[in-house]
C-alpha cells in the first residue's frame, strides 16, 4: 500500500518543536495535571494499576461518552488513541477500493490521504468564502453517486473555525440518506463554540451518523490522547476488530484522567476557561490586523483554536512560510497544505503573551517583504 506524504502533519512534525514561536497549533493550551485534578484525585492516580484494560475503552468512560450522545449506549463507543486512530479506523472499517467519498475542503486532509491509499476516490465540496465559510447543498448532491460510502465533515471546521447551521446539518444528512451514504462528522471542536452556544451532534439527527471526537481540541487535553468513535453497534464492532491490528488499547493513566475531565461539571469549567481564553485572544488577533489595512481578508471564526486569513501579497504560502520559519523562527502553516495558496492558518489558542510575540514577528516579516 503506497501513502501520499500527509503536508499538514508533516511540517509540523518536522518544525514544531524546533522555532521559537509556533502559531500553527490548532489546539488551545493544555492543561498540566496539577491545574486539573484536585489532590484527591492526582492520589487516586498512584493507585491505578497499570495493566491493559478494555481494549474498547473503559466501560465507565463509555458510558461518559454517551452522555454527549443521547440515545447512544456505551456499545455505540469505541475508545481510541486520539481522534487521528478513530478515523483511521473508520476509514479501514468503512470502505473498499473503487467507492468514493465526498469530502469537505477545507478540512484536516488527513481522511483525504486515508482514502486514497485505500483505493477509493475522494470528490471535495467546497465551504464558500464568500458565504462565509458555508456549503452549496446541491454542490454535494451532485457529487453523491452508488459508489458513496460517506460524505465527510469537519464541524466546527478546521481550518476555517465556521460552523455549519443545523439546517445544512440536516440538509447533509438528508442527502446522505438518499443516496444510500453515511455521514462521517469529524467533531473534535463541538464546545469551542466562541458564543459558548454549543451546537447538535450529526448523531442528534441521525443514528446512521458516525462521529469521531475527542480530548485534543475544544478539551484542550491532546497529550492525552484520548479519542472516540460513536455510531451504529455493527460499526462500532468491526472497528474494534481493526483495533486489534492497531493499537489494540489506550493508556489506563489517560482513561483515568479521561473520565474526570468528562463529568459534565468538569467538562463545562474547562470549556468555559478555553473560551475566554479564544475570545481574548481573537480580540488581540483582531486589534493586529486592523493594524495592517489592505494585507488580509478575514472571517472572523465561529468556534475552535485557530483563524484563517487570505493575505494580498505576491509571495506563495509555502514560501512565505519557509521564510518566516527560517528568519524569524516562527512556524505559521501555509495554506498550500490545503490546496489554497495564499491563505496561512494561525493558532489562536495559546498564552496572550505567546500570541501577541508570534503575531509581531509575523508583523515583521510581511513588513520586510515589502
Amino acid at each position: 500500500m503506497k501513502i501520499e506524504t500527509f503536508e499538514l502533519e508533516r511540517m509540523q512534525s518536522l518544525w514544531e518543536n524546533r522555532v521559537d514561536y509556533n502559531l500553527t497549533e490548532s489546539g488551545i493550551h493544555p492543561y498540566t495535571l496539577r491545574e486539573l485534578l484536585s489532590e484527591e484525585e492526582i492520589q487516586q492516580l498512584l493507585d491505578v494499576r497499570l495493566g491493559y484494560g478494555w481494549t474498547n475503552g473503559e466501560p465507565a468512560l463509555r458510558e461518559l461518552v454517551t452522555t454527549y450522545y443521547p440515545g447512544s449506549t456505551a456499545d455505540n463507543v469505541l475508545i481510541t488513541n486520539g481522534s487521528a486512530e478513530a478515523n483511521f479506523l473508520a476509514m479501514w472499517t468503512l470502505m473498499e477500493p473503487g467507492d468514493n467519498l465526498v469530502v469537505m475542503v477545507p478540512n484536516y486532509l488527513q481522511i483525504w490521504g486515508l482514502a486514497r491509499s485505500l483505493g477509493v476516490e475522494v470528490r471535495p465540496f467546497r465551504l464558500r468564502e464568500e458565504h462565509d465559510w458555508s456549503p452549496d447543498l446541491e454542490e454535494i448532491r451532485g457529487l453523491v453517486s452508488e459508489r458513496t460510502r460517506a460524505i465527510v465533515i469537519c464541524n466546527p471546521n478546521n481550518p476555517t473555525g465556521a460552523v455549519l447551521s443545523r439546517q445544512d446539518m440536516e440538509g447533509i444528512v438528508e442527502i446522505a440518506r438518499q443516496g444510500d451514504a453515511l455521514v462521517y462528522a469529524d467533531e473534535v471542536y463541538k464546545g469551542a463554540e466562541f458564543d459558548g452556544q454549543e451546537g447538535p451532534s450529526f448523531r442528534d439527527l441521525d443514528e446512521r451518523c458516525i462521529v469521531a471526537a475527542g480530548l485534543s481540541k475544544a478539551l484542550a487535553h491532546p497529550g492525552l490522547r484520548i479519542g472516540w468513535l460513536v455510531g451504529p453497534e455493527e460499526f462500532i464492532e468491526e472497528a474494534w476488530l481493526r483495533n486489534d491490528y492497531t493499537t489494540i488499547t489506550t493508556g489506563l493513566l489517560n482513561e483515568t484522567v479521561a473520565t474526570v475531565i468528562l463529568q459534565p461539571e468538569r467538562r463545562q469549567q474547562i470549556l468555559r476557561r478555553n473560551r475566554e481564553m479564544l475570545q481574548g485572544n481573537l480580540k488581540i488577533l483582531q486589534d493586529w490586523i486592523s493594524q495592517r489595512p489592505g494585507l488580509f481578508d478575514f472571517i472572523p471564526p465561529k468556534a475552535g483554536g485557530m483563524c484563517f486569513l487570505r493575505y494580498h501579497h505576491p509571495i506563495g504560502s509555502t514560501e512565505l512560510a519557509t521564510k518566516l520559519r527560517d528568519e524569524k523562527r516562527l512556524l505559521v502553516l501555509p495554506g498550500d497544505v490545503y490546496g489554497m495558496d495564499h491563505y496561512i492558518r494561525l493558532g489562536i489558542g495559546e498564552r496572550p503573551d505567546y500570541l501577541r510575540a508570534g503575531l509581531e514577528l509575523l508583523g515583521k516579516g510581511f513588513d520586510e517583504l515589502t
